[in-house]
């Protein structure tokens, strides 16, 4: 099982990639099936929301809010600077309401997944921010709904309908969130199901992609043309948080660990556990699922490049000392 996992994690950027693609070709060629797997969305992405919550600490939550500065960091820049980056970007995304809502549904909200794997392979503090990804997950929760608002104001009322909103948060975020949790109450019954589920992970993202694609794509009205159009915006936005991250990190005088955690948390996004609400959206809106999916397949490339820029950027003291000292 650890063999298979570690194989899984070394190549899921290319099966990631290969999902999409084989879903973008499959809703082209064949829409008529394409459209058709739909239905087969919901237990994976279920599946797929149950073994991220299961990574969450529910016992942690309480801890988490004595991290002091570390805690205070991770917030200002996922609800403060995060925001104010979507905000001067907002002018400049097409006008497209459906485009700009997936946008704002995926740009909004802190990674709480495999965030923690890519903390760990950089040489950031993972545990400190796997402890605090409870609270960066209820207060996200809690605040998408203003942040909307404040960005669309009477147009989230055109494209947004509360009821079928509501039904998905409980299906899909509520019902996972609180069955991981209770498998969080018993060690024993954790020690068997937790390697299971990391086996689980990349399989379940990797079929969540592709029925996602193939089943949205052929319901685009003006074609992938539209979701290309804000894949450089996802590039831009990875690249200024990784740099703003940075700047806080050093402004709350972290250490370094945590203050590459901070880096990555405010630079990876939430799109998959928030994919349900694009889904629950009429046929005509499906764009904003595909959008979301644009932007987790360049998050999960560019985190490759920052396992290795990121400990560049935030040095080790005594590699600094070395570099100098050569």
């Amino acid at each position: 099982m650890t063999r298979l996992t570690e194989w899984l994690d070394r190549f899921q950027v290319a099966l990631y990639a290969a999902a999409v693609a084989v879903g973008a070709g499959w809703g082209l060629l064949a829409p008529g099936t394409g459209a058709a797997a739909e239905p087969a969305i919901a237990p994976v992405l279920v599946g797929l929301l149950y073994v991220t919550f299961l990574q969450v600490p529910a016992r942690d939550l309480l801890r988490s809010l004595r991290a002091g500065r570390f805690l205070g960091a991770a917030l200002v820049v996922n609800f403060a600077v995060v925001p104010l980056v979507v905000l001067a970007m907002f002018p400049l995304l097409p006008a497209d309401p459906a485009v700009r809502l997936g946008v704002l549904l995926v740009l909004l909200c802190p990674c709480v997944d495999y965030v923690i794997a890519f903390c760990r392979l950089a040489g950031a503090d993972a545990r400190r921010l796997l402890a605090a990804t409870p609270l960066l997950l209820v207060a996200q929760l809690v605040l998408l709904p203003g942040f909307l608002m404040v960005f669309l104001g009477s147009e989230l009322a055109e494209v947004v309908e509360a009821g079928p909103f509501v039904e998905a948060f409980a299906t899909f975020i509520v019902v996972p969130l609180a069955l991981a949790w209770l498998t969080q109450l018993s060690a024993r019954v954790l020690a068997r199901v937790a390697p299971v589920a990391e086996a689980l992970m990349v399989p379940l993202m990797v079929g969540t992609l592709l029925l996602v694609v193939a089943s949205q794509v052929p319901k685009l009205d003006g074609g992938p043309g539209r979701v290309l159009g804000v894949v450089p915006f996802f590039v831009v936005f990875l690249v200024v948080m990784v740099l703003a991250g940075r700047l806080v990190a050093r402004g709350f005088r972290l250490s370094v660990p945590d203050g590459r955690a901070v880096v990555f948390t405010g630079a990876t996004r939430n799109g998959l556990v928030l994919l349900p609400l694009a889904l629950a959206l009429p046929d005509e809106l499906a764009v904003v699922a595909v959008v979301m999916v644009a932007q987790t397949l360049v998050e999960v490339v560019g985190m490759v490049v920052c396992v290795h820029a990121v400990p560049r950027l935030l040095p080790e003291p005594a590699a600094t000392a070395d570099e100098h000292g050569g």
